[in-house]
């Protein structure tokens, strides 16, 4: 059975800033594909929601988070298989210092 793939406010806000970052810099087309790659990556979870590897970096969490790179970012994820959902907390950037992955949510 497939999952549902939910996306929390923070991984949307997230989304919102690469696409916020790339149409400033290079061009609104280029910023609408990455982000629907990005959201299409996303639904590849729904069939193997336990393909990516254990986020060690936030590891000791009650959640258990996951983790699936795509280009340059990780999908960072966690799946509730009561009500087989897969929720997208975080969408970083690997360019940036890991330790940021812990950084507080707003």
């Amino acid at each position: 059975m497939d999952y549902i793939v939910i996306w929390s406010e923070f991984a949307e806000q997230e989304l919102d800033k690469i696409y916020d970052y790339y149409s400033k810099e290079i061009s609104d087309k280029i910023a609408t594909n990455l982000v629907r790659s990005i959201i299409r990556e996303s639904e590849s979870l729904a069939a193997m929601p336990l393909k990516g590897q254990l986020e060690e970096d936030l590891k000791g969490r009650i959640i258990e988070y996951r983790y699936w790179i795509f280009k340059h970012y990780k999908l960072i994820y966690s799946v509730d298989n009561i009500n087989n959902s897969i929720r997208i907390a975080d969408v970083f950037d690997t360019r940036q210092s890991p330790s940021k992955i812990a950084r507080k949510k707003d």
